[in-house]
């Protein structure tokens, strides 16, 4: 049994997001609507879209746009047909009895759908396409948002729900929930509850939507649109729609009722069109002030807007419940009162919505970029602290009484395994599909080999023996403890483990070395002690690079700058397939100065057309890196030489660490650490040639006078510097030539304005 082909019917959002995942997996899909025109300008909306829903342009070609009309009959050999049209069960049904005409015995159908329920779209079908109909909710973008909710009913047939589950995982790169049939599923019902309570906490209490959004953000291990951002993100009106149908579906016992009515305010501002970002505006709205665009808030207490004020809560950049819960003034109120609120709702869903409460997690991180799910929060807090906190009026759920009772704990390790509890069988294994290494799963029940607040390594013993090296700062923002970490790993692995693996539970991999580190040591003039942290950070990935056991990084999300300099000088890359891959330093007016540079010009000078051409591979380093060329996919990485012939592509985030281990597993007994390269590269000769490029830019006004500074300067040193083609240089001679042009760029007034204005709006500033 095999996906060869697949039919998608609708090519709206969702339906022409599903149709090119379907096709980044390297299968053809037929992308149909009620005209071919409207299928066919999807597939360009497709190939236009940014971020990109393809991982290459050339995947297009996989999807084949067509006509419900004329083109229904390639549901006959299809073996997956997808429903994606409006949320209107009268059009459903009629493209039901369609397909249930057509399709083949073997063929698996499934709806898109968010809100309709799985009985009512399948009550007038046959016996037969009942069994292998189910909801399959990607959420949207899909390429990027891991989640896939698989809602089925007890008429299902298992295997065939199995392989589909299977297929989504491995080869779409989705995490897989199973749900029942019930309203909003898993990660809405969860989801949405949370953000409405969290809204209205903020009116209870009467904070402003900019002290919520500060709160309810990276403070929680929520992202930091916050409450209110993601409102006006999500669209006001839709939210409202959202939750009307919530409303209509639960029963009146539901808690969802006394957070999901309608609010005047909300009804207010859709009359007057304050619909979000896609209207005027609506918690946020964006207004001009000197010919300059300002950032105003909503005061919902009298109706106007004002300046936005930033929040200072002087709390840690990353998660920190303890710090937060325990501030012991109104925000942390409004935390406890989210998350006391969203745990015990959570905790009502089971078993009844679903049997396993980590489902609940994985839908909340998955689907809404949670840090934790909910009963890892509980986890954390401790079920005994929780209950003992919360007030005499709470209702306390079924699930929560049955751990009270038992004196049990949501996890624990068994048999050298993470066992949770199941209310109806007690403690039984976590269970993960085959080929999945969960390192938060690791960390619920283990500790670390080594920590500090950068960098933390874990003990695995999988099909190999690894430490598994796990950045944790914000955004994974690399600084000298994390230097400091990668060294230990080093240390601890030799004779002791098969090789390391460096990956994360974060959305970025890294966002590169932490700029404010750099920032204030350049302003108090700290050169030396600037120098000596890069010279550590090169010595880290020196060491790693050269150890005589393998290292394999496996990046998710942002490797850029210093990040991709880790991921660069490893033996291997297992790349998540949404990985975005770069050099980006001279934007903020830097060069890469952690081996980046040293790394890109080794893998060109090894390219052919480096021995016909001495100057080949300094110019091709120097449009990559001066452009600052970020690949947003492995395969378009691999023509930049981001990645080399031996890195390869996982579709599913959670398969990474699994794949790294599998390759150490391969390469364990036969590895020998790689050589040092020598290099013979042209010096001053190539200079003309790279300045030529820096005046037309500068000429046409798309470069100024630093950029002018900086392109010659990152010339130098991919040039090798004062060399030329006869004299051999070293890789420390390259890196230590890094490290002196960093500086020089670094001490000028200009760089540093660039990183100060980067820092304050996360744009690059054009001086």
């Amino acid at each position: 049994m095999n996906i060869k082909k697949v039919v998608v019917i609708g090519s709206g959002t969702m339906g022409g997001g599903i149709a090119a995942q379907i096709a980044n997996a390297g299968i053809p899909v037929y992308l149909l609507d009620i005209s071919s025109e409207i299928a066919k300008n999807a597939c360009e909306r497709i190939k236009k879209s940014r971020p990109p829903l393809l991982m290459k342009e050339d995947l297009s070609s996989l999807i084949h746009p067509g006509n419900i009309e004329d083109d229904l009959d390639h549901i006959s050999d299809a073996d997956w047909i997808v429903e994606a049209v409006v949320e209107r069960i009268d059009i459903k049904k009629s493209i039901y009895a369609k397909i249930d005409s057509r399709r083949k015995e073997s063929a698996l159908v499934s709806s898109n759908t968010s809100s309709i329920p799985l009985k009512v779209l399948s009550e007038n079908m046959s016996e037969d396409m009942k069994k292998v109909f189910c909801i399959t909710h990607f959420f949207n973008p899909v390429r990027y948002m891991r989640l896939l909710e698989l809602v089925i009913t007890p008429i299902n047939d298992r295997n065939r729900i199995k392989f589909l589950e299977k297929f989504c995982d491995e080869q779409l790169g989705k995490t897989v929930v199973i749900c029942n049939d019930s309203p909003g599923f898993l990660g809405n019902r969860v989801g949405v509850y949370a953000m409405q309570v969290a809204m209205t906490e903020a009116f209870n209490l009467g904070l402003t939507v900019e002290e919520a959004d500060a709160i309810f953000g990276r403070p929680m291990g929520i992202p930091k649109t916050g409450v209110f951002g993601l409102y006006d993100l999500i669209g006001i009106d839709l939210m409202a729609d959202v939750l009307k149908s919530f409303i209509k579906e639960l029963p009146l016992s539901d808690p969802f009722h006394e957070v999901g009515q309608e609010l005047p305010l909300i009804k207010k501002l859709i009359e007057d069109g304050y619909t979000g970002r896609k209207g005027k505006g609506g918690f946020f709205r964006m207004n001009k002030e000197n010919n300059q665009k300002i950032l105003e808030s909503l005061n919902y207490k009298n109706y106007s807007y004002h300046k936005s004020k930033k929040i200072n809560l002087s709390l840690p950049d990353l998660m920190d419940l303890d710090h937060l819960l325990n501030r012991g003034d109104i925000y942390s109120q409004y935390a406890w009162n989210i998350i006391k609120k969203t745990i015990l709702y959570a905790s009502a869903l089971v078993p009844d919505v679903t049997e396993n409460f980590n489902d609940i997690d994985d839908a909340m991180r998955c689907g809404f970029n949670w840090q934790k799910g909910p009963f890892e929060i509980l986890h954390e807090i401790g079920v005994t602290e929780f209950l003992k906190k919360l007030d005499s009026s709470d209702k306390i759920p079924v699930f929560l009484q049955s751990l009270q009772k038992n004196n049990i704990s949501l996890f624990a390790l068994e048999k050298n395994e993470l066992y949770h509890y199941n209310i109806s069988r007690g403690l039984i294994p976590v269970a993960r599909q085959d080929g999945i290494i969960s390192l938060a799963d690791k960390k619920k029940i283990s500790k670390p080999l080594y920590s500090n607040d950068s960098i933390s390594l874990w003990e695995f013993n999988e099909q190999s023996h690894f430490i598994c090296a796990e950045f944790h700062t914000k955004a994974n923002a690399l600084d000298q403890r994390s230097a400091e970490g990668l060294l230990r790993a080093h240390d601890l692995c030799q004779n002791n483990f098969d090789g390391i693996v460096i990956a994360n539970d974060g959305m970025q991999f890294s966002a590169g070395v932490n700029l404010n580190v750099f920032l204030d040591m350049a302003l108090k003039k700290e050169w030396k002690e600037i120098d000596s942290f890069l010279n550590q950070f090169q010595q880290a990935c020196t060491q790693l690079r050269y150890a005589p056991f393998p290292v394999v990084a496996a990046p998710s999300g942002l490797a850029i700058g210093g990040g991709y300099e880790v991921v660069a000088q490893t033996d291997y890359v297992a790349a998540h397939s949404n990985s975005v891959l770069g050099l980006v330093e001279p934007l903020v007016g830097l060069i890469p100065a952690g081996g980046g540079c040293k790394e890109m010009l080794r893998r060109w000078s090894n390219d052919p057309k480096s021995k016909e051409d001495p100057n080949y591979a300094s110019m091709q380093v120097f449009n990559i890196l001066g452009y600052a060329l970020t690949m947003d996919s492995p395969d378009k990485a691999k023509e930049y030489k981001f990645l080399e012939k031996d890195d390869f592509m996982v579709m599913s985030r959670d398969r990474l660490i699994a794949e790294a281990d599998k390759k150490i597993a391969l390469v364990k007994e036969s590895y020998t650490a790689p050589k040092k390269t020598i290099f013979n590269l042209p010096g001053p000769s190539v200079m003309p040639a790279m300045i030529e490029i820096l005046e037309t830019l500068f000429n046409s006004n798309k470069i100024k006078d630093h950029g002018l500074t900086v392109g010659k300067k990152l010339g130098f040193m991919l040039s090798g510097g004062n060399t030329d083609i006869s004299q051999p240089l070293s890789e420390q001679q390259l890196l230590d030539l890094e490290r002196a042009v960093f500086l020089e760029l670094i001490e000028t007034p200009q760089t540093q304005e660039r990183i100060k204005y980067t820092l304050d709006t996360g744009k690059p500033l054009f001086n």
